[in-house]
């Protein structure tokens, strides 16, 4: 009878134990994911390359429009809020304007948009590229280290270019939809740091989108956290209305909430 006792304890003892540690290890194999995140980012943007062509026919001038604005840098921010209906399901918004108006001298005479623009006088050039996006993404891996989501994006494209001299001005607004595909990933060390990168993109037919950023992160309670790092911008559309593509570079610092 005692020996019979021995054996329900001890083995009640090794069942506690194992539910114990196999509570242990799911809470360690999985990092935990916050309801919500805010995300503000902002740092000097330049852009190496915006060649435009409007219309995309031979009544106008393909020219660079880095010739009148330069290359920069100028500020710039973005802010993404994501909601995480569950572990694996999430929303995430962003809103990213950019607006640039310099005043320069063109290298050439440029036909655009039905105004004739003389390389002899000065010349005044807008050029707008507004980013709104709602993006789905599944998360498909999930430890205590490493985070990997997928997913699509929605993109409304809110771009304008504009050149004025003297009395002479014409602009050409574009405004639109884009879809995207979504990859983004998080690897985590012991020390509160993270290295992530997020990427919105797709290629083909008359033109391509790339938004990629790799940031190096430290959040010392992972409430919150402040992020540093590279972000580039690329793309255009080559169509019979407009051609018009440019490369924009980003050095980015953020702030981070989460709750």
């Amino acid at each position: 009878m005692l020996a019979s006792s021995r054996q329900r304890y001890t083995a009640a003892v090794h069942a506690v134990a194992s539910v114990a540690m196999v509570a242990s290890l799911a809470g360690t194999a999985a990092a935990q994911t916050p309801r919500f995140q805010l995300e503000l980012e902002a740092g000097p943007a330049w852009i190496s390359r915006n060649v435009v062509q409007i219309p995309n026919n031979a009544t106008a001038t393909r020219f660079s429009l880095n010739e009148v604005t330069g290359s920069g840098p100028w500020p710039a921010g973005r802010a993404y809020f994501t909601w995480n209906v569950n572990e694996r399901h999430g929303l995430r918004a962003l809103a990213a304007p950019l607006s640039i108006t310099e005043t320069g001298r063109l290298r050439i005479p440029v036909s655009f948009a039905g105004g004739s623009y003389t390389a002899s006088a000065p010349v005044e050039a807008t050029y707008a590229f507004n980013s709104y996006r709602l993006t789905y993404r599944y998360q498909w891996r999930n430890t205590e280290r490493t985070r990997l989501w997928v997913g699509f994006t929605g993109k409304i494209r809110d771009a304008t270019v504009q050149l004025a001299q003297g009395s002479v001005s014409t602009r050409k607004d574009d405004l639109g939809f884009v879809p995207l595909l979504h990859v983004a990933g998080e690897w985590r060390t012991a020390s509160n740091w993270q290295l992530g990168t997020d990427i919105d993109a797709l290629a083909g037919g008359p033109g391509r989108a790339i938004d990629a950023a790799v940031k190096l992160g430290y959040d010392p309670r992972g409430r919150f956290g402040v992020h540093v790092g590279y972000r580039t911008v690329e793309g255009g559309a080559d169509v019979d209305e407009v051609y018009s593509f440019s490369w924009i570079h980003y050095a980015v610092a953020s702030l981070v909430w989460r709750w």
